[in-house]
């Protein structure tokens, strides 16, 4: 796996051929991306130069602006104050609001696998104080974030053999302090694809910091630019430091798209 170049001008280059594209999706992850990391989830919020920057890449001609996020769409429309009309895409693509209609239904068959293993899973998270279980429509998050590297490798361990216990086939990812559970093998990757062909996309921007985001870096092709935030393995093209580094980014590409 090649190191994606953290230079500037490469960045810019590639930047001035995607703003060029006759329609463009921008997709993008939102805490540890657009926000940086908070303790409490419900606290975190968009860099204020990033967010100038979405609002202007929104309100460009044919241009679609999307968050694809792993929280629930309803947390992530409370967190984000994503304006009427930009579409957001809630828990790895299992959750959709696209022209102001949600889109979420699980199978009876899933919501039963839901309930099993989330009770599993809230087992687990009463015996570990300071692990935080997150029930999602789809599934559960065990986050980790409040206790010590060793106490979040028992429960995450815990945690993994409860989920597969109750649901042999529920999908499990790993992320920064937090291990998911899900009854939808959907990924962010998923996302990008089924995007890209709702917009009738000619290139597609998409940034994000964690290792689900490698799903939709895997999915991106030639004309296509992406961003890992942070570090970290990874097959975007392109590395910026952190949240803050990205909103030169999103402001170069807003002023280039909003001129062309």
């Amino acid at each position: 796996m090649r190191e994606p170049t953290a230079d500037l001008s490469a960045v810019t280059a590639a930047l001035e051929t995607l703003a060029a594209a006759p329609r463009l999706v921008v997709a993008l992850d939102f805490d540890g991306t657009l926000a940086p990391f908070a303790d409490e989830p419900s606290q975190v919020g968009a860099l204020p130069g990033s967010w100038a920057a979405v609002l202007t890449l929104h309100r460009a001609p044919d241009t679609e602006v999307v968050l694809v996020s792993g929280r629930p769409l309803d947390s992530l429309a409370a967190v984000s104050y994503a304006p009427e009309g930009m579409a957001l895409v809630g828990s790895h693509g299992v959750e959709w609001r696209v022209d102001g209609h949600d889109e979420a239904a699980l199978t009876d068959d899933e919501a039963e696998r839901v309930a099993r293993v989330g009770a599993a899973l809230d087992e687990v998270g009463a015996r570990y104080p300071g692990v935080v279980i997150e029930h999602k429509p789809a599934g559960h998050g065990v986050h980790t974030r409040r206790v010590s590297a060793e106490v979040a490798a028992r429960a995450d361990a815990d945690a993994s053999e409860a989920a597969h216990a109750a649901d042999p086939d529920v999908l499990e990812r790993g992320g920064k302090d937090i291990v998911e559970f899900a009854v939808r093998h959907v990924t962010k990757g998923d996302a990008i694809v089924r995007l890209r062909e709702l917009h009738g996309a000619d290139a597609v921007f998409f940034a994000g910091d964690d290792v689900t985001d490698e799903d939709a870096f895997r999915v991106l092709g030639d004309g296509d630019v992406g961003v890992k935030v942070g570090p970290g393995e990874t097959t975007a093209g392109y590395r910026v430091a952190d949240p803050a580094a990205l909103t030169d980014v999103l402001k170069q590409l807003a002023r280039l798209r909003a001129t062309r």
